[in-house]
């Protein structure tokens, strides 16, 4: 089996792949203290409540925007991962991908939005963009040599809200747990809904119709796919996103390690679609 692990600023995303198919995926909030004991009592309590013996895992990989926290589940992976066929993979732009890193300079491109790209070039062979809803927003551009050409960098959601609570006097921190249902707010609470929803909305589409115009000139737009957790909250308020897939991240780490390690792992088949 394969453990496959994504983390976030704000949350750390794994999975566990057998011939294929996602057998078990967890949510949990990235703490940056959390140690690579800490990641193995966690685990092993999961693991165990879904019926999955860790010593069938043969295979680990990891994409990371917390270096701290990538360095304790490195540890993590070696020390108590014993079946491993071969040592834990961490995503960097130069392993095999399927695809070039065309930015200036790839190294700082984030490992989950080459992932990202991956998985969605996997799905569709077509020039496409991929919107992902974290703690920041990004938009990542695949062309159809393919190659990964770059994107855009947005605030999200949450720190945006965050951000108007803490920079004024009187307006509340507020999760969105309610849809507006009209554009123009009647209440203080109202109006920040809509203003979140609406005007997110509004980004997605602006940035997917000037992306496209460089991406694909040719063509009304590019193929859109989103996934992040506010992925389904903001998709009414566009009409720019095809389709939501939120294991999107998950399955892009079994492509990028089928790609590294066929050939390397003699159990590479119960990692292969």
């Amino acid at each position: 089996m394969l453990f496959a692990v994504d983390v976030g600023n704000s949350h750390t995303v794994s999975g566990i792949y057998k011939k294929g198919q996602l057998m078990g995926s967890w949510r949990l909030q990235s703490r940056q203290d959390r140690t690579a004991d800490e990641l193995a009592i966690r685990y092993h309590g999961l693991f165990q409540m879904a019926g999955i013996n860790p010593d069938k895992i043969t295979g680990f990989i990891i994409a990371s925007v917390v270096p701290i926290l990538e360095t304790s589940w490195l540890h993590f992976a070696r020390s108590y991962l014993t079946k491993l066929r071969q040592p834990p993979l961490a995503v960097t732009h130069t392993l095999k991908l399927g695809m070039k890193v065309a930015t200036e300079n790839p190294s700082e491109v984030g490992a989950d939005r080459i992932v990202n790209a991956v998985a969605a070039w996997e799905r569709y062979h077509v020039p496409l963009i991929v919107i992902d809803f974290g703690t920041a927003i990004t938009f990542d551009c695949v062309n159809g040599v393919p190659e990964y050409v770059g994107g855009t960098i947005h605030p999200g959601i949450g720190i945006s809200l965050d951000a108007l609570a803490t920079r004024t006097a009187k307006l509340p921190r507020l999760d969105i747990d309610v849809t507006p249902d009209q554009p123009i707010g009647t209440t203080t609470v109202k109006a920040i809904h809509s203003g979140a929803l609406y005007g997110f909305g509004g980004l997605v589409d602006r940035m997917v119709q000037v992306l496209s115009q460089q991406l694909t000139p040719d063509q009304e737009r590019a193929r859109t796919i989103a996934t992040g957790g506010m992925a389904g909250l903001i998709k009414p308020y566009t009409s720019t996103i095809d389709e939501i897939d939120l294991d999107l991240t998950l399955t892009g780490l079994r492509l990028i390690y089928q790609l590294n390690c066929k050939g390397k792992d003699e159990q590479s088949a119960d990692f292969a679609a």
